[in-house]
């Protein structure tokens, strides 16, 4: 049995998506945080179970039997070490055979918010003495959508990351390395830094969605401060403001960049571009054409 946490999430239920290509649905197991959220997935035979990442009894319920299990990242800034621990120890206790971790790219040096939690996981899981697989994942290419949304309402995309590059993909792409490793044999003990084949600045990122829309949309780069403050004023809460901004002016830095191609190498395919996640975005209404 496969085990899938958050499973209902966005890229969990990719990885879903993606492991029933060659997999039964009955050797696949959802854990949920809510199982009525994942009803589609019962509909086509897919073991659902209740798991909760602060709730460490039920994912040992939920981890009963597997075999291989795969720990999508929580959410929650600031807890998720404690969360990853309980879901780590119960993938112990159930004596899984390969534990699979989404971590971030280049982990270990990292200057991203983000960079601590998964570093801390990593230790974890290693002093853990699982079989385990890291998946150090790079940006997502719909990070972006909403940015860009906000772009064609006004005609300028704003950002503070300067003529910084990013290697970002789809996230069907990173749950399709994810499927990749779990069902593939000699996957424990293997580190891979995933990220998209083809960097793009948010100057480029803008003049595709300019080409996409027919109409003027521009790039201005501002002060991180002024970038932070004018998300505040747009709704977005204070702490998350301060993670956009600061991730911004680290891609200025390179912290966004890579060069590996090793997600490419893993699913067996091109990464998506920035372009066609735009587009469909404009297909299906997320990004205003008007």
């Amino acid at each position: 049995m496969i085990v899938i946490t958050g499973a209902s999430g966005q890229l969990g239920r990719l990885v879903v998506k993606a492991l029933l290509k060659t997999e039964p649905p009955g050797r696949l197991i959802a854990a949920v945080r809510s199982p009525e959220k994942a009803t589609e997935l019962a509909a086509v035979g897919v073991v659902v179970r209740s798991a909760d990442y602060d709730r460490p009894e039920s994912l040992e319920a939920a981890l009963r039997g597997a075999e291989k299990v795969l720990l999508i990242s929580g959410n929650a800034v600031g807890r998720r070490v404690n969360q990853h621990r309980a879901v780590i120890e119960a993938a112990r206790k159930a004596g899984v055979r390969l534990f699979a971790y989404t971590s971030v790219l280049r982990s270990p040096v990292t200057p991203l918010f983000v960079g601590p939690e998964h570093r801390e996981t990593e230790a974890l899981i290693e002093s853990s003495g699982l079989p385990a697989v890291i998946l150090r994942n790079g940006w997502y290419c719909e990070n972006y959508v909403g940015r860009a949304a906000a772009a064609a309402g006004g005609g300028v995309l704003l950002g503070c990351a300067g003529e910084g590059r990013i290697s970002a993909a789809s996230r069907a792409d990173y749950a399709e390395a994810a499927a990749a490793v779990l069902t593939r044999p000699n996957q424990a003990g293997e580190t891979y830094e995933l990220a998209g084949d083809t960097a793009f600045s948010l100057a480029e990122l803008a003049a595709e969605l300019s080409r996409q829309l027919g109409r003027p949309i521009s790039y201005r780069n501002i002060g991180e401060s002024e970038f932070r403050a004018g998300l505040e004023s747009s709704g977005i809460p204070a702490v998350y403001a301060n993670m956009m901004a600061r991730s911004d002016a680290l891609t200025a830095e390179g912290a966004l960049l890579d060069t590996g191609h090793q997600l490419s190498r893993l699913i067996g395919r091109p990464t998506t571009p920035i372009g066609a996640v735009l587009a469909e975005a404009i297909h299906d209404g997320r990004i205003p054409t008007r």
